[in-house]
């Protein structure tokens, strides 16, 4: 199914299925100036987003009905299959009432097995591919029950795509990779189309290339890239939207990696290792930091900095949690220890001065 949907709207051989276009639709003007563009990247599948639920409310969030007939006109203009996100039945009915060709379901609405149930119940009898966005957090079985509820409503052509998981801690990203997931999706349902979002998962501009090229090595089937004709003045998301011609030097840049046998399936683990290693020296920063707190106020109040109950209860609580997460006893004692050592160092350090 992967390989028919791709071969179907890929129009360049060489490189993966390209989906591209503006995080929002602000204006038809803005809409056909940015086809244009793209049309000369050659870009396989236009993407707008016409309804954007945002974080928080106040936020552009898209010129909403008003914008189907300026996707029309891309579509008719410049013979790209259009694609846009949904999040409510009124929004599927809309959109196939203008031609829309292709459709997915955001972060925000796959996290809710009630909202996607509405949205598969509401597709029922039309043929239309639709692809899912990975749940905000980093739930492997939510995401892929979202894409098994479209199957069991008839949904024949389903899809999932990749754009990184919130976390405590995301460090340059905006969305943590944790490629791992993806990884472990295509291994469970291998007959779908798996394609990368690196706009949302990079945040920034500069970010994207390389994850963009992560993910091709990897072997994505496609990528979703958001691509403004003015990045600098969009009303949603400018940081992570590219220009056409900057878009058109990434796809440039990602043939040669499709020959690239070197890297397997491993290099997406390590990197999720590595990506890991650094959230949990940040929290261990953090933590050392309320150690210092901890000390100076135990130095302005003439408090001893080793306490035995405390520390036993603290070693007590965190092997019973680390047990419960299938961590190993001893190697939960040695982590602990160390930790606390360090933590006893940094106060007795202050309360000496």
């Amino acid at each position: 199914m992967a390989d028919l949907f791709t071969e179907r709207y890929r129009t360049v051989t060489d490189r993966p299925l390209v989906i591209a276009g503006p995080c929002s639709a602000e204006s038809e003007s803005q809409l056909l100036e940015t086809a244009s563009m793209l049309k000369r990247c050659g870009t396989d599948i236009f993407r707008a987003g016409i309804w954007k639920p945002r974080t928080k409310p106040g936020s552009f969030e898209g010129a909403g009905d008003k914008a189907l007939p300026w996707l029309a006109s891309v579509k008719q203009l410049y013979g790209f299959p259009v694609a846009t996100e949904v999040a409510i039945p009124e929004h599927v009915e809309k959109a196939l009432k203008y031609g829309v060709d292709i459709l997915w379901i955001g972060a925000r609405t796959s996290v809710n097995p009630f909202a996607v149930q509405e949205i598969a119940e509401s597709l029922r009898g039309v043929h239309i591919p639709v692809f899912v966005k990975n749940p905000v957090n980093p739930d492997l079985e939510l995401w892929i029950g979202a894409v098994e509820r479209l199957k069991r409503c008839g949904i024949v052509e389903t899809g999932a795509i990749h754009r990184g998981f919130s976390s405590f801690d995301n460090g340059i990203y905006r969305n943590m990779p944790y490629w791992s997931i993806p990884l472990e999706f295509r291994r469970r349902i291998g007959d779908v189309p798996l394609i990368c979002d690196p706009s949302h998962m990079g945040g920034k501009r500069e970010n994207i290339a390389s994850l963009a090229s992560f993910a091709v090595k990897l072997g994505f089937d496609g990528l979703m890239i958001e691509s403004h004709c003015n990045p600098g003045k969009a009303l949603s998301d400018a940081s992570q939207q590219l220009h056409p011609d900057d878009l058109l030097k990434i796809l440039a840049g990602l043939k040669p990696l499709l020959n690239d046998a070197s890297d397997d399936v491993i290099s997406g683990y390590r990197k999720d290792i590595d990506m890991i290693d650094g959230q949990i020296l940040s929290l261990l920063s953090k933590r050392m930091d309320i150690s210092g707190l901890i000390g100076s106020y135990k130095k302005d109040n003439s408090i001893s900095v080793f306490q035995s109950e405390r520390y036993e209860t603290v070693i007590r609580e965190r092997i019973a949690l680390g047990e419960s997460l299938n961590l190993n006893h001893d190697f939960i004692i040695k982590v602990m220890r160390l930790i606390h050592e360090e933590s006893v160092r940094i106060q007795m350090e202050i309360v000496q001065k």
